[in-house]
């Protein structure tokens, strides 16, 4: 398999297209947000990338989930693995391409297999703790957490306690993701370059029509506090549309929160190669077709 990741607006998904097109490849996406139908321009579904000459290219785990529902890592890998040994099957190529750091990892490093259910007891003795309290706890499973991300967010800390509760009772449940051999390419851009991709990638969305997207989730029942949890686009568009902030205010918080998230998804690349895997970034100075011969010399 090759992987292609990269930080929002990187052009990582155009890249991984043109390969597919060059090696007979197919796409596996790894966007936590863009599994779910209907949201098209807040996740960056950019179908047109997957058009080279006017020939498709197959790609996948893109829009398989309904709007307003969660969708797991669990969920993800299995996917994952059924499209996986697809195409294997069809002596096609595999290019995992995306950039949630969590998915991404959750294969290259083979994270345990396990459907963790939600165990409300243990929820509702957590509370009333504060997020300190709850980062204690999940390091008190473990000292070196394999997702630093966990401790983000109350969510997240929630979760990953449940988990390792899980496993602490149930460790013969522990199953083994397959090992893929796998090469990764990373494509970055100078932090000056990447923000005014991020504000163009923005503006253009917004005119092709953004915020009637968000409102038609709303219109079909997708819960406010859903599209608030998804962040982002959907949680500062959700925002605006319900009148807590003006559509100047709204862009301009939305364009730094996507510089941020590409800032962090550097960050968990970087831990990823302190971590020992090894990714081969590619120069920003080259073209796309450069790019892709950049990969197929390398492997």
């Amino acid at each position: 398999m090759i992987t292609i990741l990269g930080p929002t607006a990187s052009g990582k998904t155009k890249l991984a297209a043109n390969l597919a097109s060059e090696i007979d490849g197919e796409i596996i996406s790894a966007d936590s947000r863009q599994v779910f139908k209907g949201m098209t321009l807040g996740t960056g579904k950019d179908y047109n990338d997957y058009y080279i000459n006017g020939t498709p290219i197959n790609y996948h785990l893109i829009d398989i989930a309904e709007p307003g529902n969660e969708f797991s890592v669990f969920e993800f890998q299995n996917e994952f693995l059924k499209v996986y040994n697809n195409i294997i099957k069809s002596s096609k190529i595999p290019i995992l391409c995306g950039g949630t750091g969590l998915y991404l990892e959750s294969v290259i490093k083979g994270y345990k297999l396990i459907n963790v259910p939600e165990n409300s007891e243990l929820r509702f003795s957590l509370v009333n703790k504060t997020e300190q309290e709850l980062e204690k706890i999940l390091l008190s499973y473990k000292q070196n957490l394999h997702n630093n991300t966990d401790t983000i967010e109350r969510k997240r800390l929630l979760r990953a306690i449940e988990i390792e509760e899980f496993y602490k009772k149930l460790p013969e449940t522990e199953k083994h993701f397959p090992e893929i051999q796998n090469t990764i390419f990373g494509v970055k851009f100078s932090r000056e370059i990447i923000c005014k991709r991020i504000e163009n990638r923005l503006k253009q969305r917004f005119d092709e029509g953004m915020i009637a997207e968000v409102e038609n989730l709303i219109d079909n029942g997708v819960p406010i506090n859903r599209l608030l949890s998804y962040g982002l686009e959907y949680k500062f568009i959700t925002e605006y549309i319900i009148g807590l902030s003006s559509f100047d205010e709204m862009f301009n918080k939305l364009n730094i929160a996507i510089r941020q998230f590409a800032k962090r998804q550097m960050t968990w690349f970087r831990r990823m190669e302190r971590n020992g895997i090894e990714i081969n970034w590619i120069d920003e100075n080259l073209s796309d077709n450069e790019r892709v011969n950049y990969i197929k010399c390398f492997n």
